[in-house]
């Protein structure tokens, strides 16, 4: 969730602030916070960024209100001479892609420059993660020269002076001395060279995702054109973010002028606002919200929500990063229609309500697992390309058709995502007891069903400091309350160490594997404690357990 403050008297300049339209606002998904004479505050839910400025609100709310219903449009002016931004080879393994826009035509004062830096660093923090997944800068284009060049530098060659700084630095002293340098140097601090945006004048712009310069990297009230530029490892989260920076800047009278953005191997005009196109059924659409609309309600309803539709499809606003699937799109016409002309039906059904046997199974697994002072933890069931690398599994990974974000693969066991949680805890207190009982997926050659994927359950208990003895021990206990026998069997895994590494069996069938995870797995995930495992599928022991 974030929280955004805008000024009630500009809000009330598009419009008025009556009692049913704070009754429309909550109506809206956007939970009204509180209201005053100075000032209305909103909740936004962390699937819509777009929202988070008074533009990308009042854009979204004027078209709910069918004040100005349908996609809006915006126009973007070709690139000029030299808007370009040249982008190195030497970030490919750093921060690879950026999206840039030059804006024009601006008038700013302190409480403009101020909303642009509320939506900057709430950006940062939501579908930026906290400048992990994205990094924004905004910089004065007058003192700028283009070409633009992003690259990257050893550290001790690069020096300048950064924001709201008199003094000029390395860049290891920015990253020890400077709050914003402090405060996000683990992002970059173990990197060989550091990305850098410098113009043709070699001047420096930023040092993303830290800093930008004090120099040419400030945006004050004499500011009238600014460039923008947003940086990363995902190139269509970077698209989508730049398109919410350029449209608010839009909406406050700037012009967007494109850029050319040249890669070693291929060129990208960008921004770029053509909408993305989706087909929705509407028999889908009534099946999940129980109503008998018409095609002429959907072409009243989704222009409600920003969307221009015919025909079955839908155009998605360029700007929009929650669209993934036709039930989004059936959740915005669900808003528009309104929660509250939703009539309750009790089914027409009698039946009786229990557990099944499986999550009885699973509840009791977690309790004598909490009893060893464990903790639960639930990873996402799709991992990422870097991950596989680290994991250096030569087997199939199952791919994701048209994948929204990095997370693109199935995970076919818990350990990757396991290991995920310890490298973003390592600087946690240790020791570290965690376990997961979690789907697993993997490809079914003999399954004849449209997908052939198999769903299986696992279960995988994962300490840090540890080794084989202390997990044997846990696998005792465990089985021990469960009333199961097992046989441990020398193995082969190649994320575990030769020799402290077994294949776990019951009733002769092997369940899982238990050992003490490779030192060169623990270093392609920065983890500097050792680490012990166990992993077993659960569908031989929910079979045992359900006959007895």
């Amino acid at each position: 969730m974030a929280n955004v403050k805008f000024p009630r008297k500009e809000f009330e300049k598009h419009i008025n602030l009556t009692k049913d339209i704070e009754e429309q606002i909550s109506l809206f998904g956007t939970h009204l916070e509180s209201l005053n004479e100075q000032e209305i505050e909103l909740e936004i839910l962390p699937n819509r960024p777009d929202l988070l400025s008074m533009q990308g609100f009042l854009r979204a709310f004027k078209s709910y209100l069918n004040k100005e219903p349908g996609l809006k449009q915006y126009k973007i002016n070709k690139p000029e001479k030299d808007y370009k931004v040249r982008i190195d080879s030497s970030v490919k393994d750093i921060r690879p892609y950026t999206a840039c826009a030059i804006v024009k035509n601006l008038e700013f004062n302190d409480e403009k420059i101020k909303e642009i830096i509320d939506l900057q660093e709430k950006l940062h923090a939501t579908i930026g993660r906290n400048r992990k997944k994205v990094a924004i800068g905004i910089y004065p284009l007058e003192k700028i020269k283009l070409p633009i060049k992003y690259h990257a530098l050893p550290p001790d060659k690069i020096k300048f002076t950064p924001l709201e700084s008199d003094k000029e630095m390395t860049a290891q002293q920015i990253l020890k001395r400077h709050p914003t340098g402090k405060e996000y140097a683990y992002l970059i601090e173990n990197l060989d060279k550091y990305p850098l945006f410098t113009d043709s004048d070699n001047k420096v712009l930023s040092m993303p995702p830290i800093i930008n310069s004090h120099e040419i990297g400030k945006v004050t009230n004499e500011t009238k054109e600014i460039f923008v530029e947003c940086s990363g490892s995902d190139f269509q989260t970077l698209k989508k973010t730049l398109n919410i920076i350029v449209t608010t800047l839009a909406d406050l009278g700037g012009k967007i002028y494109s850029l050319e953005l040249e890669y070693s191997k291929s060129k990208e005009i960008i921004p770029n606002f053509a909408p993305e196109k989706m087909k929705i059924s509407l028999e889908n659409a009534n099946k999940l919200l129980g109503l008998n609309l018409k095609e002429k309600d959907l072409e009243k309803l989704l222009p409600r929500m920003g969307y221009n539709y015919k025909n079955g499809r839908v155009e998605i606003p360029a700007w929009r990063t929650d669209i993934l699937h036709e039930v989004d799109i059936i959740e915005d016409i669900a808003i528009a229609y309104g929660y509250n002309s939703l009539v309750p039906q009790i089914p027409q059904v009698a039946t009786i309500g229990s557990e099944s046997l499986k999550s009885k199974i699973k509840t009791k697994l977690s309790e004598i697992l909490i009893g060893l002072g464990l903790i639960e933890t639930s990873a996402y069931h799709l991992i990422k390309k870097e991950e596989i690398e680290k994991s250096g599994n030569s087997r199939d990974f199952i791919e994701l058709e048209n994948s929204k974000t990095e997370y693109k693969f199935l995970r076919p066991n818990l350990l990757i995502p396991a290991l995920r949680i310890l490298s973003e805890n390592k600087d946690a207190d240790y020791p570290q007891k965690l376990f997961e009982i979690g789907t697993v997926f993997s490809q079914d050659k003999q399954d004849k069903t449209e997908t052939g994927i198999q769903e299986t359950e696992n279960l995988i208990i994962i300490v840090s400091p540890a080794n084989f003895t202390e997990m044997k021990q846990i696998l005792n206990h465990l089985t021990k309350m469960l009333n199961l026998s097992y046989i441990l069997k020398e193995a082969i895994n190649k994320d575990l160490i030769e020799g402290r590494t077994a294949q776990i069996l019951i009733n002769n069938k092997p369940i899982g594997y238990l050992g003490d995870i490779y030192p060169k797995t623990l270093n392609a995930w920065g983890i500097k404690m050792p680490v012990a495992v166990i992993e077993i599928s659960l569908e031989e022991i929910f079979s045992l357990l359900q006959q007895n």
